[in-house]
């Protein structure tokens, strides 16, 4: 082979050899642009709730102008009123269960009652769970299953403890009617407490929602009811910790 074949032959490997790295590093910014984005999604997950923002935002330039005005003991109660606000409206992301007739939590908290009821809206006997959210919980709803919201009702009301039995009827709540593909019906009621003040509800009439998906807040301490059919099949978590979207609290039949 000549000298100029040679040095072709030379140039065109080397041509290829600096595509391929070339493309190597495209390759490496692509996946280090998802690892980007996909950081920046576990961080925008880990953020609060926009519920909250104007708490903290409201608190955040008071703690500010008490600092300024060197007002120190009432500026370091703002600060902590600010971090508390920021803490409450938390919004973690929550990973539902893969088990099609699994139903899971729909608040984070402690379970306070399970059992056979006759609740004030229906005729028939249910089966309900209640969960009772203290300030240290997180306040975002999910959706136990997957299903329609037939219809939403909204009762003012009184602000005992939550966590009493006559709260049910007497205090604030909100009431979501939904109904799951095979038409069983399941109702999800959000309970004011004695520092609940505003019940916020996502939702809309005929919206189909996943399970695990968000449906509201309550701010601050609170409960939640859950109604399900007789034939579905509740867990024996009285007394336990559960996360909203995440721990199974029964099975559909």
């Amino acid at each position: 082979m000549d000298i100029g074949k040679q040095g072709w032959a030379s140039s065109l490997s080397c041509s290829k050899t600096a595509r391929r790295k070339s493309s190597g590093r495209k390759d490496r910014g692509k996946v280090a642009g998802n690892d980007a984005l996909a950081e920046g999604e576990k961080i925008k997950a880990r953020c609060m709730h926009k519920a909250g923002w104007g708490f903290v935002g409201i608190s955040g330039i008071v703690t500010l102008l008490l600092f300024l005005l060197k007002w120190m003991p009432l500026a370091v109660i703002a600060g902590v009123l600010t971090l508390f606000f920021a803490y409450f409206f938390r919004d973690p992301e929550r990973q539902p269960p893969l088990d099609a007739k699994a139903i899971v939590s729909p608040a984070d908290g402690q379970v306070v009652f399970i059992g056979r009821v006759k609740p004030p809206f229906s005729e028939e006997e249910m089966q309900k769970i209640s969960i009772f959210m203290s300030i240290f919980d997180v306040h975002v709803n999910r959706m136990p299953y997957t299903g329609t919201v037939e219809r939403i009702e909204y009762r003012k009301g009184r602000f005992l403890p939550a966590y009493k039995a006559e709260a049910d009827e007497l205090n604030e709540a909100n009431t979501i009617f939904c109904v799951r593909e095979t038409k069983e019906p399941f109702i999800i009621v959000q309970i004011a407490g004695i520092l609940a003040r505003r019940i916020i509800c996502f939702l809309r009439n005929k919206q189909k929602v996943e399970k695990g998906e968000r449906i509201g807040i309550i701010c601050f301490g609170s409960k939640v009811d859950l109604y399900l059919p007789k034939t579905a099949i509740l867990l024996p978590l009285l007394g336990k910790k559960v996360k909203a979207g995440e721990t199974i609290i029964g099975y559909w039949k």
